[in-house]
């Protein structure tokens, strides 16, 4: 009798159970619409529509990908405390301590980061991407030894974990371990002699060294391969600038500002050079240019300027 009249009347024999059934069927529409938007570099509405889907269900999978995607987007504030909710959701799952251990980099708080991996190893000690995590929080801190006792536990896991080497042979360099820096970045060139960032490094021990041809040498050529490297004409004009050249390194930079004209460090640098030269007028002018690039840059304009270190862009890992 109850079917009778509920199919007469038109209305769902257990409201309940239909109320269950359309919100399931909406979150999959959210969530697979979301994963389409993500593959299509849509962000903004992938994010939306993950967001939308979690509001119906906390599912662990949809977490992970709106994770992924703020990573992506570089919207750390939000992927964190994401990624921490799923460790307490999923206490054993190794990937999140590993993404979120890369939100902690990326936000530059190696504490934590290292805590992350820390957590990872604790659950799987032989994941060579978590000790190369945590190798990597312990060089954000300072800490070469550890930094390069953590590498060489990734590279025993992992034989040809290249980032993990190269990483390595930066921390060597740094302790004036020339020769076994040495040893890594062979190794890596080894493989792939074209890689640029072990091409730089190797530049930056050949000039430590007292090698300037040879570091001169290695710069050019990652600026052949690449004429958009950066750091290759910053290396290679501080090299000119080291050797009172700078006749040389204003060509270089004139180069490399019109490659990019936003080059902020490029402007500072040729300003550098500019002084030397005594064109003190081109080294204000430049010198402002670059404060206007980069105003988050303390940079003076009294001729004092720091000659910085080589920095490597990496890759988020662990996605």
């Amino acid at each position: 009798m109850g079917f009778f009249k509920s199919f007469f009347s038109g209305k769902p024999e257990n409201p309940e159970a239909e109320k269950q059934k359309t919100a399931k069927k909406n979150f999959e529409i959210f969530k697979y619409d979301g994963m389409r938007a993500q593959r299509m570099g849509r962000a903004d509405y992938a994010i939306k529509c993950f967001t939308e889907a979690l509001a119906i269900e906390e599912d662990f999978e949809t977490m992970g990908y709106l994770a992924q995607v703020y990573m992506q987007a570089g919207q750390t504030e939000e992927a964190r405390p994401l990624l921490e909710r799923m460790t307490k959701l999923e206490p054993t799952h190794v990937a999140t301590y590993l993404a979120l251990a890369n939100v902690c980099y990326m936000q530059e708080d190696y504490p934590a980061m290292a805590e992350a991996a820390q957590k990872a190893i604790a659950i799987e000690e032989g994941n060579a991407m978590a000790h190369y995590l945590l190798g990597k929080a312990e060089g954000g801190q300072h800490d070469d030894l550890m930094c390069i006792a953590h590498l060489t536990k990734a590279i025993a896991l992992k034989d040809d974990f290249t980032e993990a080497r190269l990483l390595r042979a930066e921390a060597l360099v740094k302790m004036a371990q020339y020769k076994e820096a040495a040893e890594d970045i062979d190794a890596i060139l080894a493989s792939n002699p074209e890689d640029e960032s072990a091409l730089l490094l190797r530049g930056k021990l050949k000039e430590a060294t007292g090698k300037a041809e040879e570091a001169e040498a290695d710069y050019r050529l990652v600026t052949d391969l690449n004429p958009f490297n950066e750091q290759a004409f910053l290396c290679l004009g501080r090299l000119y600038i080291a050797q009172d050249k700078p006749t040389e390194a204003i060509s270089l930079f004139d180069e490399a500002i019109e490659l990019n004209p936003n080059f902020a460090e490029a402007y500072q640098e040729r300003g550098r050079a500019k002084l030397m030269a005594g064109d003190k007028d081109g080294s204000v002018e430049d010198v402002k240019k670059s404060m206007e690039l980069a105003p988050q840059e303390l940079k003076n304009l009294n001729g004092q300027y720091g000659n910085q270190p080589l920095t490597r862009q990496t890759d988020v890992l662990g996605l």
